[in-house]
């Protein structure tokens, strides 16, 4: 197993088949005073699957109209020391047929909170994939650094 692969089952292990809680970083639309970009961080709930974290949402949240006019976001996961660069996508209703594998799996895991949370009947609760592009895995207690390229696979 190659170090890409071996990084791939890792976060699979990690992440695979849970909610996880992440930190989700956009560029809000409005500039600061000095009209340089404002940084907005949010925590959110999220399921991972092959290099993509996926979490439901509004469409017309201020995270989505920042991921609309901008699809460059940041994620981190404290625990673990995790932080990535990423794309943002709206893929759309969560009952739209082209994400009903995707949602089988995201609601079971979900089940505890989804259903408050959610309106599954409005078609604005969206699916957001943030789709990893690199990431560093960094845990300086051990002396462990791992760089993952997610575009060029390799680590």
């Amino acid at each position: 197993m190659n170090n890409f692969d071996e990084a791939m089952r890792v976060l699979e292990e990690k992440f695979g088949n849970q909610d996880a809680l992440i930190s989700l970083s956009t560029i809000a639309q409005s500039p600061n005073a000095d009209g340089s970009p404002v940084p907005a961080a949010r925590i959110v709930n999220v399921f991972y699957e092959d290099g993509c974290f996926y979490s439901v949402t509004n469409a017309a949240s201020t995270k989505m109209q920042q991921i609309a006019k901008n699809p460059e976001v940041a994620v981190c996961f404290i625990v673990e020391s995790f932080t990535a660069s990423g794309i943002g996508e709206n893929l759309g209703w969560v009952c739209d047929e082209k994400n009903a594998e995707l949602m089988a799996k995201i609601r079971p895991i979900f089940a505890g909170w989804y259903d408050e949370a959610n309106n599954d009947e409005d078609t604005n609760t969206v699916l957001l994939r943030i789709r990893l592009t690199k990431c560093v895995w960094n845990d300086a207690h051990a002396g462990i650094r791992n760089e993952i390229d997610f575009i060029n696979k390799i680590a």
